[in-house]
């Protein structure tokens, strides 16, 4: 499986933009999708993820209430919408497949895309 991330950018803090996580390869097995952040000198964290099937959503708090994770449409993809951006939110973005366990630890993640730079100024 390879994911491909897109959309990220330079956004002034309370704007908006739209993350796109699309998947190709060998696709069948992927039940959930999720994204995460990393900025310099942090640890990577969990943003938000997605279960093909049941459609239920997770969200860290740090972005519950200003972010969406959802499917985009018949596409292996997932999308990211990201409303009312704060400085804070500044990270690389990357998308994975969650492989088992724990739906919030990056470990339990496969298949990382490449990432997508998002930067909110002040």
């Amino acid at each position: 499986v390879q994911l491909q991330a897109s959309g990220g950018g330079l956004v002034q803090a309370g704007g908006s933009l739209r993350l796109s996580c699309a998947a190709s390869g060998r696709t069948r097995n992927i039940h959930t999708m999720g994204w995460f952040r990393q900025a310099p000198g942090k640890e990577r964290e969990f943003v938000a993820t997605i279960n093909w099937s049941t459609y239920n959503k997770y969200y860290a708090d740090s972005v519950k209430g200003r972010f969406t994770i959802s499917r985009d449409g018949a596409k292996v993809a997932i999308v990211l919408q990201m409303n009312n951006l704060k400085p804070e939110d500044t990270a690389v973005y990357y998308c994975a497949t969650l492989r088992g366990g724990s739906k919030n630890d990056s470990g339990s993640y496969d298949n990382w895309g490449q990432g997508t730079q998002v930067t909110v100024s002040s």
